[in-house]
């Protein structure tokens, strides 16, 4: 049987913060951003919040019909090196991160720098699909949900000579993504005092005919 699968709209932006935030809880990435099981479980959600209301502003959230699993994603334009934000591809004030930071949780230096971080490591120069998170709420790792998404938009990049890029949090999700095409993009991306993001980067299955072979950056 297969996975239904639709689009999130702002009616189901509550729904897909919970889901995040209760997928992510026991993510590496977020407990170095957020240490401490109590504090974490206090204010996580806030910055799943942001990011959803990002993406449901500016790209795509696809939902199980079940509201098990949901993954976040951005198209993102060819750019010139440095002048496009990693989310967008649009060109982005360096407070950003800050004004994230200020919304989120002021006190916490990590809300920012984790974006300054991945951004830094953003390739650029060609135009792609960016999978900035995919969740699927705890008891339900496993089934398949998360290929299914995943799956559906790279049979999309497939058709369309398109590229795909996202940083894995956690070698279980690396090697999940290995399986479906990613492949290293670059050297894994130390966090200060904490855990190792890989940037990975999927060439299209039919890539139309070019003379440019990857990414910059």
């Amino acid at each position: 049987m297969g996975v239904a699968i639709r689009t999130a709209g702002d009616d189901d932006r509550e729904l897909v913060v919970r889901l995040l935030d209760r997928a992510f809880q026991d993510d590496p990435v977020s407990g170095w951003v957020f240490p401490g099981e109590e504090y974490r479980r206090a204010t996580h959600h806030r910055l799943m919040a942001a990011f959803t209301d990002i993406v449901l502003a500016e790209g795509r959230v696809d939902l199980t019909e079940d509201g098990s699993a949901c993954a976040l994603w951005m198209s993102v334009p060819a750019d010139d090196p440095g002048h496009g934000d990693q989310h967008t591809g649009e060109r982005t004030d360096d407070d950003d991160f800050a004004r994230m930071r200020r919304a989120v949780d002021p006190d916490n230096e990590r809300v920012e720098l984790i974006g300054r971080l991945t951004a830094g490591i953003h390739p650029s120069g060609r135009a792609h699909e960016y999978l900035w998170m995919i969740g699927v709420v705890p008891g339900r790792q496993g089934e398949g949900l998360g290929t299914a998404l995943i799956g559906s938009v790279l049979d999309r990049c497939d058709r369309q000579g398109r590229a795909a890029y996202l940083e894995a949090s956690s070698e279980r999700s690396r090697l999940l993504y290995e399986r479906l095409g990613f492949e290293a993009a670059g050297e894994p991306l130390a966090l200060p005092d904490g855990p190792r993001m890989w940037p990975m980067w999927r060439e299209p299955r039919t890539t139309p005919t070019s003379s440019w072979t990857g990414p910059r950056g």
